[in-house]
Parts: C-alpha cells; sequence; structure tokens
C-alpha cells in the first residue's frame, strides 16, 4: 500500500510520534489509523491523543438544559472553515437546532432533519448555508441526557461541550458542584463514569498494549499479565471519571468530592462532543 506524506503527517498530528514511526505504522498496519495508533503504543511510544479522531472539524458545539434542569442536549454543527464557523448565521443556526432538540427532548440528529428552523425544515437550511458558503455542513452530533438533575457547560470558544446527569437534585450546592464535573469531563475526557462501565473492547486492548509494552521492555513472559493489569488500573484511574483526580483539588478523586457534598450522590450519565475530536 502506498503511504502518502500525507497520511504520515496525519498520524505525526494525531500522535506527537516521529516521522519514521508514523510511516513504519502505518506501512505495518497498512494504513489503518487507528491500528496505527495501537502498533505505536505497543512499541513504547507515548501517543498525545489516544482517541484522536482522523479528521478535524470546524464549526460549533453548544449545551444547554431545559428550565427545571431535567433535561439536557449538546448539538454540534460542522463545517469546513474557522470563518464560517464563526459567521452569525451559521451561529444562530446551531442555536436553534439545540432549541428544537430541547423543545421536542430528540434523542439523536436525524430526528431534528425534518423539523422546522423558520419556514425551512433543517436539513433545508443546512442546503441553503450551503449555497451562500460553498461549504460543506452536516449536524455532527447530537446528545441528549434526562435525569433527576442534568447540567451543561459550554468551553470558551465552542468547540467542545458537556452535560452530566446526578441521580437526584436535592443537594446543597448541586448547581456549583454540577458545574465542576462537567468541567472536569471537558477537561479530562473520560472514557466512562466508573470502570466497571468501561467497554470490554477498551480493556482487551489495554491489557494487550501493556503485555506488549512489558515484552518490548524485557521483562519476563510469565511477568506480562501482572504488569499489564497493573497499567490497565492505572488507566481507570486516569480515565474513568469518579477515580479521576478532582482537577480542582487534586489530593482526591472525583467520587470522594462528590461523597463530601452527599454521600449519596451519584452521576448517572455524562455526554462530550469536541469538534475534531
Amino acid at each position: 500500500m502506498n503511504i502518502t506524506a500525507a497520511d504520515v503527517n496525519k498520524l505525526r498530528q494525531m500522535t506527537g510520534a516521529g516521522i519514521m514511526d508514523c510511516k513504519k505504522a502505518l506501512q505495518e498496519n497498512n494504513g489503518d489509523f487507528d491500528q496505527a495508533v495501537d502498533y505505536l503504543r505497543k512499541k513504547g511510544q507515548k501517543v498525545a491523543a489516544k482517541r484522536a479522531d482522523r479528521e478535524a472539524n470546524e464549526g460549533y458545539v453548544s449545551a444547554k438544559t431545559t428550565d427545571d434542569k431535567s433535561f439536557g442536549a449538546i448539538a454540534m454543527v460542522s463545517c469546513e472553515t474557522d470563518f464560517v464557523g464563526k459567521n452569525e448565521e451559521f451561529i444562530q443556526f446551531s442555536k436553534d437546532l439545540l432549541d428544537l432538540g430541547i423543545t421536542h427532548k430528540l434523542v439523536d440528529a436525524d430526528a431534528l432533519l425534518p423539523l422546522n428552523v423558520g419556514t425551512l425544515t433543517v436539513a433545508e437550511k443546512l442546503n441553503e448555508l450551503l449555497g451562500k458558503t460553498g461549504e460543506k455542513m452536516q449536524v455532527a452530533g447530537f446528545e441528549s441526557i434526562e435525569a433527576p438533575f442534568v447540567c451543561a457547560y459550554n468551553h470558551h470558544g465552542n468547540r467542545l461541550a458537556t452535560l452530566v446527569a446526578f441521580n437526584k437534585k436535592d443537594v446543597a450546592g448541586i448547581d456549583e458542584l454540577g458545574r465542576e464535573i462537567a468541567m472536569q469531563i471537558a477537561a479530562m475526557n473520560p472514557v466512562s463514569i466508573d470502570k466497571d462501565d468501561v467497554d470490554q473492547r477498551i480493556i482487551d486492548s489495554e491489557i494487550e498494549i501493556g503485555k506488549e509494552q512489558a515484552r518490548q521492555e524485557g521483562k519476563a513472559e510469565e511477568l506480562l499479565e501482572k504488569i499489564a493489569l497493573g497499567k490497565l488500573n492505572k488507566f481507570f484511574k486516569e480515565n474513568t471519571l469518579i477515580n479521576q483526580e478532582f482537577i480542582k483539588d487534586t489530593k482526591k478523586t472525583v467520587g470522594q468530592h462528590l461523597s463530601e457534598h452527599d454521600k449519596d450522590l451519584k452521576v448517572v450519565a455524562f455526554k462530550r462532543l469536541q469538534l475534531g475530536a
């Protein structure tokens, strides 16, 4: 397979690995970027973006909740350039989509397309904007949560937004606490709430990567499983929400911070959408 300089550069941007390492990784994996990332990790490379997307998009991401905070949604509308992404009409369209999703309590992007924005459907409005700008546009993501209490967070610049949901709302300071946890999700990008929620495929992959890393370090074959499980526990600590260090006070975990407010308070769901990721 012919690996182009553009392919190598894309993998380099995704991972931060060297040019020759990226080229070899792509050659060894028939140009498959996801497999190439795992290949680099197995070789001991410190990959900058474990779950980096292959394509970077521009656009607008926003989240909000209903007034009673029992339902929240995030809408992400993508375009090709930053210039269009900051256009007032494009931003207003993105906000209108989010309002539609909130009003109708939608669960996915497809449900938005036949609904009306003014006199046009969402699909028709997308085509109209495409005609004006010459850029491809799409509803690149839509997520929602319904729960006793939902908090929304919009990161500066509207390239990233999060939702977090709790099992109860009658907790002192729940608004500020919800914002803190939503910001934690934005900053630390957890893969799940707790280790029991991690997809088995991710666990299997991390164990295999841990074994190969240990093997590359010259560890004895009979020790590989134990070493890999140790690395897996570190993965859980860094990548599951309630086990992560709380970013505002790294001496405690997110789970401990929640318990300090209310021992029965639990995160029941979260959503995170980011342009280009």
